[in-house]
Protein backbone atom coordinates (compact mmCIF):
# COMPACT_ATOMS: atom_id res chain seq x y z
CA UNK A 1 0.00 0.00 0.00
CA UNK A 2 1.16 3.31 -0.83
CA UNK A 3 0.54 5.72 2.55
CA UNK A 4 0.33 9.29 0.41
CA UNK A 5 -2.58 9.88 2.59
CA UNK A 6 -4.65 11.59 0.07
CA UNK A 7 -6.09 10.36 -3.31
CA UNK A 8 -3.82 11.64 -6.56
CA UNK A 9 -6.20 14.46 -8.39
CA UNK A 10 -8.43 13.03 -11.58
CA UNK A 11 -6.61 13.29 -14.81
CA UNK A 12 -7.02 16.56 -16.74
CA UNK A 13 -5.75 16.80 -20.63
CA UNK A 14 -4.58 19.41 -22.45
CA UNK A 15 -5.24 19.48 -26.44
CA UNK A 16 -1.12 18.01 -26.15
CA UNK A 17 -2.56 15.05 -24.76
CA UNK A 18 -0.81 15.80 -21.31
CA UNK A 19 -2.57 18.80 -19.32
CA UNK A 20 -2.08 18.34 -15.49
CA UNK A 21 -2.96 15.01 -14.38
CA UNK A 22 -0.63 11.91 -13.03
CA UNK A 23 0.05 9.43 -15.44
CA UNK A 24 -0.68 6.30 -13.17
CA UNK A 25 1.41 3.73 -15.56
CA UNK A 26 4.52 5.57 -14.91
CA UNK A 27 4.34 5.80 -11.46
CA UNK A 28 3.37 1.95 -11.09
CA UNK A 29 6.41 1.19 -12.80
CA UNK A 30 8.38 3.16 -9.77
CA UNK A 31 6.27 1.37 -6.94
CA UNK A 32 6.97 -2.19 -8.86
CA UNK A 33 10.91 -1.36 -8.00
CA UNK A 34 10.33 -0.56 -4.47
CA UNK A 35 11.14 -4.17 -3.29
CA UNK A 36 14.53 -4.47 -5.07
CA UNK A 37 15.40 -0.80 -4.05
CA UNK A 38 15.12 -1.57 -0.45
CA UNK A 39 17.01 -4.93 -0.74
CA UNK A 40 19.86 -2.50 -2.13
CA UNK A 41 20.00 0.17 -0.31
CA UNK A 42 22.13 -0.42 1.96
CA UNK A 43 24.71 -1.42 -0.27
CA UNK A 44 24.10 1.89 -2.06
CA UNK A 45 24.69 3.91 0.49
CA UNK A 46 28.22 1.98 1.90
CA UNK A 47 29.31 2.46 -2.31
CA UNK A 48 28.27 5.87 -2.63
CA UNK A 49 26.27 4.92 -5.37
CA UNK A 50 23.20 3.93 -6.53
CA UNK A 51 24.19 -0.11 -7.15
CA UNK A 52 24.62 -0.98 -11.04
CA UNK A 53 21.23 -3.85 -9.89
CA UNK A 54 19.26 -0.81 -9.13
CA UNK A 55 20.54 1.45 -11.86
CA UNK A 56 19.41 -1.41 -14.53
CA UNK A 57 16.40 -1.61 -12.90
CA UNK A 58 15.16 2.02 -12.84
CA UNK A 59 16.58 2.13 -16.70
CA UNK A 60 14.57 -1.00 -17.94
CA UNK A 61 11.61 0.70 -16.78
CA UNK A 62 12.63 4.09 -18.59
CA UNK A 63 12.55 5.67 -15.17
CA UNK A 64 15.40 8.05 -16.11
CA UNK A 65 13.24 9.22 -19.27
CA UNK A 66 10.61 11.22 -17.09
CA UNK A 67 10.74 14.37 -19.10
CA UNK A 68 12.30 13.33 -22.03
CA UNK A 69 10.31 14.27 -25.36
CA UNK A 70 7.99 11.55 -27.11
CA UNK A 71 10.34 12.41 -30.08
CA UNK A 72 12.98 10.59 -28.53
CA UNK A 73 12.05 7.51 -26.69
CA UNK A 74 10.42 9.47 -23.69
CA UNK A 75 7.36 9.73 -21.69
CA UNK A 76 7.01 13.59 -21.80
CA UNK A 77 5.57 13.47 -18.68
CA UNK A 78 4.44 16.25 -16.76
CA UNK A 79 5.82 18.01 -13.26
CA UNK A 80 2.87 15.83 -11.16
CA UNK A 81 3.47 12.40 -12.74
CA UNK A 82 7.58 13.07 -12.63
CA UNK A 83 6.79 13.94 -8.75
CA UNK A 84 5.16 11.38 -7.80
CA UNK A 85 7.21 8.66 -9.35
CA UNK A 86 10.29 10.05 -8.18
CA UNK A 87 8.49 10.07 -4.87
CA UNK A 88 7.76 6.28 -5.16
CA UNK A 89 11.57 5.43 -6.16
CA UNK A 90 12.18 7.19 -2.92
CA UNK A 91 9.74 5.36 -1.28
CA UNK A 92 12.63 2.95 -1.45
CA UNK A 93 15.29 4.67 -0.69
CA UNK A 94 16.14 8.18 -0.61
CA UNK A 95 19.29 7.87 -2.02
CA UNK A 96 18.12 6.27 -5.04
CA UNK A 97 15.62 8.90 -4.96
CA UNK A 98 17.84 11.37 -5.04
CA UNK A 99 19.80 10.29 -8.00
CA UNK A 100 16.81 9.74 -9.84
CA UNK A 101 15.36 12.87 -9.44
CA UNK A 102 18.52 15.20 -10.53
CA UNK A 103 19.02 12.98 -13.49
CA UNK A 104 15.20 13.51 -14.43
CA UNK A 105 15.34 17.29 -13.99
CA UNK A 106 19.18 18.02 -15.75
CA UNK A 107 18.19 15.80 -18.94
CA UNK A 108 14.98 18.25 -18.80
CA UNK A 109 17.24 20.94 -18.35
CA UNK A 110 19.32 19.47 -21.71
CA UNK A 111 16.20 18.88 -23.70
CA UNK A 112 15.50 22.73 -23.86
CA UNK A 113 18.53 23.71 -25.11
CA UNK A 114 19.38 24.22 -29.13
CA UNK A 115 18.21 21.32 -32.25
CA UNK A 116 21.37 21.13 -32.78
CA UNK A 117 22.50 20.38 -28.98
CA UNK A 118 19.78 17.76 -28.72
CA UNK A 119 20.45 15.86 -31.36
CA UNK A 120 24.63 15.42 -29.91
CA UNK A 121 23.13 14.57 -26.61
CA UNK A 122 20.04 12.16 -27.41
CA UNK A 123 20.62 11.31 -31.05
CA UNK A 124 23.10 8.61 -30.72
CA UNK A 125 21.92 7.85 -27.63
CA UNK A 126 17.84 7.97 -26.74
CA UNK A 127 18.64 6.75 -23.06
CA UNK A 128 21.16 9.75 -22.36
CA UNK A 129 21.07 10.92 -18.17
CA UNK A 130 22.30 14.37 -18.05
CA UNK A 131 23.71 15.83 -14.66
CA UNK A 132 23.84 19.15 -13.24
CA UNK A 133 25.02 22.12 -11.06
CA UNK A 134 23.89 25.96 -11.51
CA UNK A 135 26.96 27.68 -9.96
CA UNK A 136 29.86 28.13 -12.72
CA UNK A 137 33.19 26.97 -12.01
CA UNK A 138 36.72 29.20 -12.23
CA UNK A 139 37.55 29.47 -16.25
CA UNK A 140 35.68 30.56 -18.95
CA UNK A 141 37.20 31.88 -22.31
CA UNK A 142 35.66 33.21 -24.79
CA UNK A 143 37.33 31.65 -28.37
CA UNK A 144 36.24 31.56 -31.86
CA UNK A 145 32.89 29.47 -31.85
CA UNK A 146 32.56 28.77 -28.48
CA UNK A 147 33.69 28.78 -24.54
CA UNK A 148 36.91 27.57 -23.52
CA UNK A 149 35.55 26.02 -20.07
CA UNK A 150 37.52 24.68 -16.53
CA UNK A 151 36.60 24.34 -13.36
CA UNK A 152 35.12 22.19 -10.36
CA UNK A 153 31.54 21.90 -9.75
CA UNK A 154 30.60 20.36 -6.41
CA UNK A 155 28.11 18.12 -5.45
CA UNK A 156 26.66 16.92 -8.86
CA UNK A 157 24.41 14.20 -7.85
CA UNK A 158 23.87 10.89 -9.64
CA UNK A 159 27.41 12.60 -12.37
CA UNK A 160 28.40 8.61 -11.73
CA UNK A 161 25.60 7.54 -14.35
CA UNK A 162 25.34 10.98 -16.34
CA UNK A 163 26.36 10.90 -20.42
CA UNK A 164 26.46 14.65 -20.32
CA UNK A 165 26.78 17.49 -17.39
CA UNK A 166 24.73 21.00 -17.97
CA UNK A 167 26.89 22.98 -15.52
CA UNK A 168 26.75 26.82 -14.83
CA UNK A 169 29.46 29.12 -16.71
CA UNK A 170 29.99 32.84 -17.31
CA UNK A 171 29.90 34.17 -20.57
CA UNK A 172 30.31 37.58 -22.23
CA UNK A 173 27.44 40.27 -22.39
CA UNK A 174 27.49 43.74 -22.20
CA UNK A 175 28.18 45.30 -18.74
CA UNK A 176 24.83 45.12 -16.14
CA UNK A 177 23.46 41.74 -17.77
CA UNK A 178 23.56 38.70 -16.30
CA UNK A 179 26.51 36.53 -17.24
CA UNK A 180 25.62 33.17 -16.24
CA UNK A 181 25.03 30.43 -18.62
CA UNK A 182 24.23 26.58 -18.81
CA UNK A 183 26.87 24.78 -20.97
CA UNK A 184 26.49 20.96 -22.14
CA UNK A 185 29.90 19.00 -21.80
CA UNK A 186 29.73 15.38 -22.32
CA UNK A 187 31.63 12.80 -19.93
CA UNK A 188 34.37 11.71 -21.54
CA UNK A 189 35.52 16.11 -21.08
CA UNK A 190 35.34 15.71 -17.13
CA UNK A 191 36.43 13.41 -14.33
CA UNK A 192 34.53 12.74 -11.00
CA UNK A 193 36.54 14.01 -7.62
CA UNK A 194 35.24 11.70 -4.74
CA UNK A 195 33.91 14.72 -2.45
CA UNK A 196 30.85 13.10 -1.09
CA UNK A 197 31.33 12.32 2.73
CA UNK A 198 28.53 13.10 4.50
CA UNK A 199 26.17 11.71 7.18
CA UNK A 200 22.98 11.53 4.31
CA UNK A 201 22.60 10.81 1.03
CA UNK A 202 25.44 8.74 0.85
CA UNK A 203 24.22 6.92 -2.50
CA UNK A 204 23.23 9.93 -3.98
CA UNK A 205 27.14 10.44 -6.04
CA UNK A 206 26.88 13.80 -5.12
CA UNK A 207 30.41 14.23 -5.81
CA UNK A 208 32.70 16.94 -7.68
CA UNK A 209 33.11 17.19 -11.47
CA UNK A 210 36.42 18.34 -12.50
CA UNK A 211 36.87 19.86 -15.97
CA UNK A 212 40.27 21.15 -17.96
CA UNK A 213 40.07 23.34 -20.84
CA UNK A 214 37.16 21.96 -22.65
CA UNK A 215 35.80 23.76 -25.65
CA UNK A 216 31.99 24.26 -25.43
CA UNK A 217 30.34 25.50 -28.92
CA UNK A 218 27.88 27.88 -28.72
CA UNK A 219 25.15 25.83 -29.87
CA UNK A 220 25.59 24.01 -26.32
CA UNK A 221 25.99 27.29 -23.82
CA UNK A 222 21.79 28.24 -22.66
CA UNK A 223 21.86 32.05 -21.04
CA UNK A 224 20.60 31.50 -17.58
CA UNK A 225 17.82 34.27 -17.46
CA UNK A 226 16.57 32.87 -20.90
CA UNK A 227 16.13 29.75 -19.30
CA UNK A 228 14.34 31.48 -16.28
CA UNK A 229 12.05 32.97 -18.02
CA UNK A 230 11.06 30.43 -20.36
CA UNK A 231 12.72 31.22 -23.64
CA UNK A 232 14.28 28.18 -24.27
CA UNK A 233 16.67 27.62 -27.77
CA UNK A 234 14.13 24.38 -28.30
CA UNK A 235 12.48 24.88 -31.44
CA UNK A 236 9.82 22.45 -30.30
CA UNK A 237 7.79 24.82 -29.07
CA UNK A 238 4.42 22.35 -29.37
CA UNK A 239 5.87 20.36 -26.50
CA UNK A 240 3.97 21.78 -22.80
CA UNK A 241 7.51 20.69 -21.58
CA UNK A 242 9.18 23.68 -23.54
CA UNK A 243 7.17 26.18 -21.54
CA UNK A 244 7.59 24.72 -17.69
CA UNK A 245 8.90 27.17 -15.50
CA UNK A 246 12.67 26.61 -15.47
CA UNK A 247 13.57 27.71 -11.17
CA UNK A 248 10.27 26.04 -9.89
CA UNK A 249 10.48 22.85 -11.44
CA UNK A 250 13.98 22.98 -10.46
CA UNK A 251 13.61 23.55 -6.85
CA UNK A 252 10.24 21.86 -6.41
CA UNK A 253 12.07 18.10 -8.01
CA UNK A 254 14.30 18.38 -5.02
CA UNK A 255 11.38 17.97 -2.54
CA UNK A 256 9.79 14.74 -4.26
CA UNK A 257 12.21 12.37 -2.63
CA UNK A 258 10.85 13.95 1.07
CA UNK A 259 7.38 12.84 0.39
CA UNK A 260 8.99 9.40 -0.44
CA UNK A 261 11.06 9.01 2.78
CA UNK A 262 7.86 10.53 4.81
CA UNK A 263 6.09 7.80 3.46
CA UNK A 264 8.56 5.24 4.08
CA UNK A 265 8.69 6.28 7.64
CA UNK A 266 4.99 6.13 8.40
CA UNK A 267 4.76 2.63 6.23
CA UNK A 268 7.33 1.25 8.58
CA UNK A 269 5.67 3.15 11.88
CA UNK A 270 2.34 1.95 11.46
CA UNK A 271 3.74 -1.87 10.70
CA UNK A 272 6.02 -2.52 13.90
CA UNK A 273 4.88 0.10 16.37
CA UNK A 274 0.74 -0.73 17.30
CA UNK A 275 2.23 -4.29 19.10
CA UNK A 276 5.43 -2.98 20.67
CA UNK A 277 4.98 -2.32 24.40
CA UNK A 278 5.71 1.15 26.01
CA UNK A 279 8.33 0.55 28.71
CA UNK A 280 7.87 2.05 31.97
CA UNK A 281 4.21 2.31 31.59
CA UNK A 282 0.96 0.61 31.75
CA UNK A 283 0.46 0.11 27.94
CA UNK A 284 1.71 -3.30 26.63
CA UNK A 285 0.99 -2.23 23.16
CA UNK A 286 1.85 1.13 21.73
CA UNK A 287 -1.14 1.16 19.88
CA UNK A 288 -3.10 1.79 23.29
CA UNK A 289 -1.01 4.75 24.61
CA UNK A 290 -2.28 8.20 24.12
CA UNK A 291 0.86 9.65 23.57
CA UNK A 292 1.89 7.24 20.64
CA UNK A 293 -1.70 7.83 18.85
CA UNK A 294 -1.11 11.65 19.07
CA UNK A 295 2.52 11.40 17.88
CA UNK A 296 1.34 9.00 14.89
CA UNK A 297 -1.27 11.50 13.85
CA UNK A 298 0.68 14.97 13.96
CA UNK A 299 3.33 12.93 11.93
CA UNK A 300 0.28 12.36 9.33
CA UNK A 301 -0.93 15.56 9.21
CA UNK A 302 2.40 16.83 8.58
CA UNK A 303 3.27 14.85 5.51
CA UNK A 304 -0.75 15.18 4.51
CA UNK A 305 0.15 19.05 4.21
CA UNK A 306 3.22 18.28 2.60
CA UNK A 307 1.55 16.17 -0.14
CA UNK A 308 -1.25 18.99 -0.48
CA UNK A 309 1.18 22.04 -1.26
CA UNK A 310 3.33 19.65 -3.54
CA UNK A 311 0.10 18.97 -5.86
CA UNK A 312 -0.46 22.71 -6.12
CA UNK A 313 2.61 23.61 -6.94
CA UNK A 314 2.90 21.20 -9.53
CA UNK A 315 -0.75 21.94 -10.51
CA UNK A 316 0.50 25.46 -10.65
CA UNK A 317 3.60 24.24 -12.90
CA UNK A 318 1.47 22.02 -15.36
CA UNK A 319 -1.63 24.49 -16.36
CA UNK A 320 0.36 26.96 -16.97
CA UNK A 321 2.91 25.08 -19.13
CA UNK A 322 -0.16 23.68 -20.76
CA UNK A 323 -1.28 27.09 -21.74
CA UNK A 324 2.21 27.94 -23.03
CA UNK A 325 2.93 30.63 -20.53
CA UNK A 326 5.17 31.08 -17.31
CA UNK A 327 2.91 31.23 -13.50
CA UNK A 328 2.57 34.63 -12.35
CA UNK A 329 5.72 36.14 -10.53
CA UNK A 330 3.40 35.84 -7.15
CA UNK A 331 2.74 32.45 -7.85
CA UNK A 332 6.65 31.06 -8.43
CA UNK A 333 7.14 32.77 -5.34
CA UNK A 334 4.69 30.83 -3.82
CA UNK A 335 6.55 27.80 -5.07
CA UNK A 336 9.41 28.38 -3.84
CA UNK A 337 8.23 28.94 -0.89
CA UNK A 338 6.20 25.98 -0.60
CA UNK A 339 9.09 23.72 -1.84
CA UNK A 340 11.05 24.79 1.78
CA UNK A 341 7.58 24.06 3.25
CA UNK A 342 7.04 21.01 1.98
CA UNK A 343 10.92 19.75 3.22
CA UNK A 344 10.41 21.33 7.12
CA UNK A 345 6.95 19.21 7.12
CA UNK A 346 8.22 16.13 6.44
CA UNK A 347 10.90 16.79 8.85
CA UNK A 348 8.83 17.86 11.22
CA UNK A 349 6.91 14.60 10.74
CA UNK A 350 9.68 12.16 10.62
CA UNK A 351 10.53 13.86 14.27
CA UNK A 352 7.26 12.99 15.81
CA UNK A 353 7.51 9.18 14.00
CA UNK A 354 10.74 9.06 16.01
CA UNK A 355 10.27 10.26 19.20
CA UNK A 356 6.95 7.13 18.29
CA UNK A 357 9.37 4.31 17.85
CA UNK A 358 12.30 5.34 20.84
CA UNK A 359 15.63 5.72 20.72
CA UNK A 360 15.85 2.49 19.01
CA UNK A 361 15.29 4.80 15.57
CA UNK A 362 18.93 5.59 15.78
CA UNK A 363 20.21 2.18 15.79
CA UNK A 364 22.52 1.80 12.87
CA UNK A 365 20.79 -1.05 11.73
CA UNK A 366 17.27 0.47 11.60
CA UNK A 367 16.20 1.74 8.19
CA UNK A 368 14.40 5.01 10.10
CA UNK A 369 17.97 6.41 11.37
CA UNK A 370 18.93 6.33 6.90
CA UNK A 371 15.49 8.01 6.32
CA UNK A 372 16.02 10.81 9.23
CA UNK A 373 19.45 11.09 7.95
CA UNK A 374 18.63 11.69 4.50
CA UNK A 375 15.96 13.94 5.05
CA UNK A 376 18.23 16.02 7.03
CA UNK A 377 20.28 16.32 4.12
CA UNK A 378 17.63 16.67 1.55
CA UNK A 379 16.03 19.00 2.97
CA UNK A 380 19.49 21.95 3.74
CA UNK A 381 19.87 22.00 -0.51
CA UNK A 382 20.41 25.65 -0.86
CA UNK A 383 17.10 25.96 -3.55
CA UNK A 384 15.09 24.20 -0.65
CA UNK A 385 16.09 26.56 2.23
CA UNK A 386 12.75 27.56 3.94
CA UNK A 387 13.51 30.98 5.06
CA UNK A 388 15.03 31.46 1.85
CA UNK A 389 11.60 30.41 0.53
CA UNK A 390 9.66 32.59 2.69
CA UNK A 391 11.66 35.86 2.07
CA UNK A 392 11.14 35.93 -1.56
CA UNK A 393 7.76 35.34 -1.16
CA UNK A 394 6.94 37.87 1.32
CA UNK A 395 8.73 40.70 -1.37
CA UNK A 396 6.64 39.91 -4.07
CA UNK A 397 3.46 39.64 -1.70
CA UNK A 398 4.63 43.36 -0.11
CA UNK A 399 5.83 44.77 -3.34
CA UNK A 400 9.16 44.92 -3.17
CA UNK A 401 10.90 44.81 -6.52
CA UNK A 402 14.86 43.71 -4.87
CA UNK A 403 14.42 40.31 -5.32
CA UNK A 404 17.43 38.55 -3.80
CA UNK A 405 16.90 35.39 -5.90
CA UNK A 406 15.82 33.76 -8.94
CA UNK A 407 12.12 33.05 -9.46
Amino acid sequence: MTDTLIERPASVQSPEGMGTGVDAEIVARATALIPLIREHAAQTSDERRVVPEVMKALEDAELFKLFVPKRFGGHGANMATAVETLAEISRGDGSTGWAASLLNVCTWFATTFSEQAQAEVFGANPDAKVCGIFTPGSKFERVEGGYLVSGRWPYSSGSFAADWAALGIGIDVPEGEDPRALALIPAEAWTIEPTWFVAGMRGSGSDTIVVEDHFVPDHRVQRFIDMREAHFLTPYKQDQNSHMAFIPVAALILVAPQLGLGRHALERTRNSLPGKAVAYTVYSEARKSPMHQLGVANAATKFHLAELLMRQACLDIDASAAEHHLPTMEVRARVRNDTGIVAELVKEGIDYLLTANGAGSFADVNVLNRIWRDAEIAGRHAYVSPEVGKEVYGKVLLGDDELTMDL
